[in-house]
């Protein structure tokens, strides 16, 4: 893998790390203060903690997946032959 390809998987995994963490810890019970607000959005979403969660998580699968394909266990080019 190179360098430009690792950092494109690298980006996409952490992408979808940070979909899926999103809804999760999110409190939607609050009072609406100003007209028009959307009684759904979270009062505190924890942005920060999300960001930092889906860094480490998508580091540990990134560098999983990078040995896996350094060592030949996963290899597609196997497979169209």
């Amino acid at each position: 893998m190179g360098i430009t390809g690792s950092i494109v998987i690298y980006v996409i995994i952490w992408w979808i790390v940070f979909f899926s963490l999103l809804p999760i810890d999110v409190n939607r019970n609050k009072i609406i203060k100003i007209e028009g607000e959307d009684p759904g959005s979270p009062e505190n979403p924890k942005i920060i903690k999300k960001f930092i969660y889906t860094t480490v998580l998508s580091t540990v699968i990134f560098l999983i997946l990078y040995y896996l394909v350094q060592y030949n266990y996963l290899n597609l080019r196997n497979f169209l032959i």
